[in-house]
């Protein structure tokens, strides 16, 4: 292990897991979604984490390892200081190399096993995709374990069916029991925010994000953390 990479590793006061509940905005920064803006990665986190998220997830499906690794090193200090937990999806070398909190995997990645015997102290959230796929994950004990895509989405390629707000409603209750947090994912904006919240669930947002200014980028990230945050 690099020198260093255990006082990087300190997790944020704030951001603790240990409950069943995370409100608020779950933002991703997918390096391929970012590809037809004006801005990098870098801005475009700086300003989403203004709301002090209580995750952010670097999504780098194409970027080379060399790349990925230098944006999650960018990204490590401006979580700190929004007290933020920065996970990386699918790589949990990566994630670890680079001092983050946490790896985000797939149905299709490494078993949580397998991560937790490479990375025993990388947080883990978990993918799911029908009731069945949760309720497993959530046997798992992840930090938090994700579920959709709730409505159709355009930012995954190969996504899957949406399964709705009421297997949501099931999910939610599932997670609650197990005092694991829950994750909506697909297609997650303005309309669903509120429906969000009410069920107690936290919104992984990707495209919803976007705008043509980082202004409005900051905007929308203020907007959807205040709807999707329980009043």
């Amino acid at each position: 292990m690099p020198c260093g990479v255990g006082n990087k590793r300190a997790s944020p006061e704030r951001a603790t897991l240990g409950h069943e509940h995370v409100a608020g905005l779950y933002p991703i920064v997918d390096l391929d979604a970012l590809s037809s803006s004006t801005f990098g990665a870098l801005a475009f986190a700086e300003r989403v984490l203004r709301v002090r998220p209580e995750f952010l997830q670097l999504r780098a499906k194409h970027a080379s390892a060399k790349e990925t690794l230098e944006l999650l090193e960018g990204l490590l200090p401006l979580c700190r200081a929004a007290g933020t937990l920065l996970f990386h999806n699918d790589r949990p070398d990566l994630a670890l190399l680079a001092g983050a909190d946490g790896v985000h995997v797939g149905q299709d990645d490494l078993p949580v096993a397998a991560v937790r015997r490479f990375a025993p102290a990388l947080r883990i959230g978990i993918s799911t995709h029908d009731l069945q796929e949760l309720e497993i994950a959530l046997d798992e004990r992840p930090a938090y374990v994700a579920f959709g895509p709730i409505f159709p989405t355009r930012s995954k390629s190969d996504a899957e069916s949406a399964v709705g707000l009421e297997a949501l409603a099931v999910a939610s209750r599932l997670a609650k029991a197990s005092r694991i947090p829950l994750v909506a994912i697909g297609g997650i904006g303005d309309a669903a925010a509120k429906a969000l919240s009410r069920l107690g669930v936290t919104g992984a947002v990707i495209s919803a994000l976007f705008g043509d200014s980082l202004d409005a980028v900051e905007a929308k990230a203020i907007a959807l953390h205040a709807a999707l945050t329980p009043r």
